[in-house]
């Protein structure tokens, strides 16, 4: 399978999969499945440099996160739907 190295502050992030049934039981069809604010980072890139700076990545390879509902790029490589989005897109990371 091919792979994605992300350049600058950017990260690869593998959305979390839509709920296909309510808390209730219900079943949600897919034209009302909402899209995902939740993934786990896949590949970060090396950071970026500001005022003659290098600044580091916040976000390691494997953190759970919540990101914007219209954040980042939709890119498919293989089989797999992933975003493509700036560190600073980033909402959180999910501590379990």
């Amino acid at each position: 399978m091919a792979s994605i190295k992300p350049l600058s502050d950017r990260v690869v992030v593998k959305p979390a999969e839509a709920e296909e049934t309510t808390e209730s039981g219900l079943y949600i069809p897919d034209s009302a499945k909402e899209k995902p604010q939740r993934g786990t980072i896949v590949s970060v890139g090396p950071g970026k440099v500001e005022n003659g700076t290098k600044i580091d990545m916040t976000v390691q390879e494997g953190d759970t996160v919540l990101y914007g509902k219209y954040a980042g790029t939709e890119i498919n490589l293989g089989d797999d739907d992933l975003l493509i989005m700036r560190e600073t897109d980033i909402l959180g990371i999910v501590e379990d």
